[in-house]
């Protein structure tokens, strides 16, 4: 739900009670896909803003955050990342950010939307650099679909980029899909998935982390990292391995990155995986 003047825009976050708003210039965009309404501003402070159905999806200014944390811990915590596949992303910053990653020898992003990456394309072309790579393949297909036929044991790493799970976003966080994942998963695998705000949408992440084990995998954890433009400004993603530790990090490989990066490094990547005492006990429950 949002409400706008001509000065700004804003998203309420009724479950809260609280809402964001940032400044606007101009509307860059509009227009109604088949599956969603896609929106550009551009903004005083933030550069331009993408909202998909009323909802903040990332600003030129703070997107770095989100993309680099949902790529770069579970690329380096994989001991040989080889085959990725993304589902969602159109946007493709979170695409980027794999692509960095010389070992990597084949990212498939399955997103059902093409008009997200199209739009992406013309007003965020800093986050589609990579969307030309020789390894890259943009499906736009229903990705659940796309993940229950994917052959068995034939991938080293799945990133979902989801909305929100509310919608069509809500089959993104269920047993089935879950389960269809770690079918895919090769040993070791591992799954990152976006989860939300910590402190507002605790009972997603219990959720989540209790089916992801019910679905065979072996050990779960949350990364946390900040997020201004989201709702909270505190964001999380949720790691799930189907074997070994989840705290393991190539910390030399991290180290030596050779590509720049705004966020992560192994310190952020550790700090990351660092529960307050608050978290530790709710999620407990899951154990």
């Amino acid at each position: 739900m949002t409400q706008q003047t001509t000065e700004w825009f804003q998203e309420l976050c009724p479950e809260a009670g609280s809402a964001l708003r940032l400044q606007v210039t101009e509307p860059l965009h509009a227009e109604q896909s088949h599956y969603q309404k896609i929106e550009v501003y551009q903004t005083t402070h933030w550069g331009r803003l993408l909202v998909i159905d009323g909802l903040i999806m990332l600003t030129q200014r703070d997107n770095f955050l989100y993309h680099e944390m949902l790529a770069h811990p579970a690329l380096f915590s994989h001991p040989a990342p080889r085959q990725v596949a993304i589902i969602g992303g159109g946007d493709c910053g979170t695409l980027l950010e794999v692509a960095k990653h010389p070992e990597v020898e084949r990212i498939v992003q399955i997103d059902i939307d093409e008009r997200v990456t199209r739009v992406a394309e013309q007003f965020f072309p800093e986050l589609c650099a990579a969307n030309q790579d020789p390894r890259v393949e943009l499906l736009f297909l229903d990705g659940i679909r796309w993940m229950e036929q994917a052959p068995p044991a034939s991938l080293d790493l799945i990133i979902v980029d989801s909305t929100d799970p509310i919608g069509p976003g809500e089959a993104l966080f269920s047993p089935p899909f879950y389960a269809a994942c770690r079918r895919a998963l090769r040993n070791p695998g591992l799954l990152v998935q976006q989860s939300e705000s910590p402190l507002l949408h605790l009972p997603i992440l219990q959720r989540m982390q209790r089916q992801l084990r019910e679905a065979g995998f072996a050990a779960t954890r949350p990364l946390l990292f900040p997020q201004p433009s989201y709702t909270s400004g505190w964001w999380s993603a949720t790691l799930a391995g189907n074997e070994g530790a989840l705290e393991l990090l190539r910390e030399a490989a991290a180290e030596a990155r050779p590509f720049t990066t705004h966020y992560y490094c192994p310190a952020t990547h550790h700090a990351a995986l660092a529960l307050p005492p608050f978290l530790q006990q709710q999620l407990a429950v899951v154990e």
